[in-house]
């Protein structure tokens, strides 16, 4: 573990990475058979996912891995090299668009050579229809993969269009968004006070002529992955710390077997309400980015246990969730009067799955109905291992030696940059998420695919508001006054010119994440203009980021915070709408140019995704479990291809 080896592979724009399993020798033998059991069902849904992201990414990746087994032609020729790369990003996106800026991959190898080289493979590992030959497979999905006007977008947000028809993601089929918001309108009851999180587990289409929903449960949609998963969940019960733990996994058990959205929420709260275990989990359809009217939940798995030292940092935010919602800058009207529940912790991911794999956040709370938040809390985690991931990996980049304005700043990201930004995300999940309220009567999906946007600027402002209060010197949680600093320099410098690396030139912002990032950013810089509160300086015909007073800077982040909190309280979609247009979704061609044209010359990679460390329990003559081991050695390439054939059951 001295010489562990963070970084491995790079393809495209991606860099592999590997994270350790820091002190998992240390949990007792029935912890790491509760983590082993639920890593399983963490990576069964991996099919789920891939189907979810396009309606045929399953058989395209099908195809492509008979071919790549099969291939009998020279491994070292630009076609066959450039299949493998283009497999490899089929695998990081769960599908053939890409997983941050969901177009779709082109790819650099020929029609002709992928069909000849579809006769080296065995005709029982291709995905063919029943009465399909290859040729008729080809015919069928050929034109999904190199005709880019067909399905060229995962998730549309361009405003103005039919966001449902011209999205490629499989949530629905023969639909307009007109019929689905008019059909989950009627569905709607205003007067409930605990509704159920419309649409989270279905799949919309017609049948007979009218919008019906084909449900994901064990006998329904994705039954087949679907049992898999609770197998290895009802395991894992037989094993769970405490009862609180067991009725949490028979809770999500019964959800998928009835597919229930009232089982769904009795699992959140029964979830939330569970503290006292070391080793925990999410598994389930649950974050709405992937659906571009924000309703439907991709699949995704996680297990972790708890990093003890970690976590006195997210215990003392946590302690003190009421006084941060009592001095927030939002109208009163908009706060919560009473915070509960709220607790937070810092974790070591164990295994990753579905959305979370192989790229992951790294801080989550949930759940995300916000009833739930406001009587019962939430869980906030920051995934310690993970971010330390990043933070080794990327050790003498020279990124900051580029973009960064002065030697001054630079060392004072050096200085506080890894703590600052754990602590942002600290802030973000525990409290940011977690504070503010709707108003009596105000649908949660009222700013529509707005709303994920909104939601994520909501979360970063209150964060970075609090990262300069004198409570976080009082609380111990800053070194010193100017520690905050660091995490606003790097927080706009990212927002107006260094996360524009991500995006080809020419295109606009479409990721949640990114827009709420470039909304926050552009918008001080905008409305900090008169007093020069943010500014851009050319040096040597290269564009920086100067903050010339974060005084100023923390006002224009409270005036946001609060604007931000009005429109999510009051379900105000054209101020959403407005702000996101115009801040938020376009990009200034010539500086983008030129944050491509530095990056390019650094030569790093984009995006960062993880290899999971291989789990494998120790058997005794007996055949009991007495140990489980952790390996790191497997290649990403040999970890996709034993998923393929130990998770492939859709």
């Amino acid at each position: 573990m001295e010489n562990f080896r963070y970084n491995d592979e790079r393809f495209a724009d991606i860099q592999m990475l590997r994270y350790r399993l820091n002190g998992f020798e240390q949990l007792t033998l029935n912890q790491k058979k509760l983590v082993y059991y639920l890593s399983q069902a963490a990576l069964c849904g991996r099919d789920i996912t891939f189907d979810q992201f396009g309606k045929y990414n399953l058989r395209i990746r099908k195809m492509l891995e008979a071919v790549y087994k099969g291939f009998r032609g020279d491994r070292g020729c630009n076609a066959f090299k450039a299949l493998a790369v283009y497999l490899k990003r089929v695998w990081f996106s769960s599908g053939i668009y890409h997983h941050y800026g969901s177009e779709k991959f082109v790819p650099e190898f020929t029609e002709q050579f992928l069909r000849e080289a579809l006769h080296d493979a065995d005709i029982k590992e291709l995905p063919l229809e029943e009465g399909q030959t290859i040729e008729d497979m080809c015919n069928e999905l050929f034109p999904v993969i190199f005709n880019p006007e067909i399905l060229p977008m995962r998730v549309n947000q361009a405003d103005g269009e039919d966001l449902v028809r011209t999205s490629a993601c499989n949530y629905y089929d023969g639909v307009t968004q007109k019929e689905v918001e008019e059909y989950y309108n009627v569905l709607k009851d205003t007067d409930d006070e605990e509704p159920v999180s419309y649409g989270l587990n279905t799949h919309v289409t017609k049948v007979d002529g009218k919008v019906a929903e084909i449900v994901w449960k064990e006998d329904g949609m994705y039954g087949d992955a679907i049992r898999q998963i609770t197998f290895w969940l009802e395991k894992a019960a037989a094993v769970a710390e405490n009862n609180r733990q067991r009725s949490v996994i028979e809770t999500l058990v019964r959800y998928y077997r009835t597919g229930d959205l009232r089982e769904f929420n009795k699992y959140c709260i029964e979830w939330v309400g569970e503290n006292d275990a070391h080793v925990d989990f999410i598994n389930g359809f649950i974050e709405v980015y992937g659906d571009p009217l924000g309703m439907k939940g991709s699949w995704e798995g996680l297990v972790e246990y708890r990093d003890v030292e970690g976590s006195r940092r997210t215990q003392t935010i946590s302690g003190n969730a009421q006084w941060f919602e009592d001095h927030s800058p939002v109208t009163p009207r908009f706060r919560k009067p009473h915070v509960k529940g709220v607790t937070a912790n810092v974790i070591c991911a164990a295994m990753l799955g579905g959305d979370e794999y192989p790229a992951t956040a790294i801080g989550i709370n949930l759940p995300n109905a916000d009833w739930i938040r406001a009587r019962y809390g939430s869980k906030s985690i920051t995934i310690s291992n993970i971010t330390s991931a990043y933070n080794e990996a990327s050790r003498g980049s020279g990124f900051k030696e580029e973009f960064v304005v002065d030697r001054e700043t630079m060392e004072l990201i050096d200085r506080y940059g890894g703590y600052c930004d754990d602590l942002h995300t600290d802030l973000h999940e525990c409290l940011g998420h977690g504070s503010g309220r709707l108003l009596d009567g105000v649908d949660p999906d009222s700013l529509k695919a707005y709303g994920s946007t909104i939601e994520e600027a909501r979360a970063d402002l209150f964060a970075l508001y609090y990262m300069a209060d004198e409570k976080m010197l009082q609380l111990g949680l800053l070194p010193d006054k100017d520690a905050y600093k660091s995490q606003y320099y790097t927080y706009i410098m990212n927002g107006m010119m260094t996360q524009l690396v991500r995006i080809k030139q020419g295109a606009r912002i479409e990721e949640a994440h990114m827009r709420n990032r470039a909304l926050i950013a552009n918008w001080c810089y905008d409305k900090g203009n008169d007093e020069n509160v943010i500014e851009k300086v050319v040096r040597g015909g290269k564009t920086f980021v100067r903050i010339n007073s974060y005084d100023k800077l923390r006002a224009l982040f409270a005036r946001l915070l609060a604007e931000i909190q009005r429109i999510k309280s009051e379900g105000d979609y054209d101020a959403a709408r407005a702000l996101v247009e115009r801040y938020a979704v376009n990009i200034e061609p010539e500086l983008h140019a030129e944050v491509l044209e530095r990056y390019k010359r650094l030569d790093l990679a984009s995006y960062k995704g993880f290899i999971n460390p291989v789990l494998t329990p120790v058997v005794d003559d007996n055949s009991e479990i007495t140990d489980i081991s952790v390996d790191y050695t497997e290649t990403y390439e040999e970890q996709m291809m034993r998923y393929g054939r130990e998770f492939g059951f859709l």
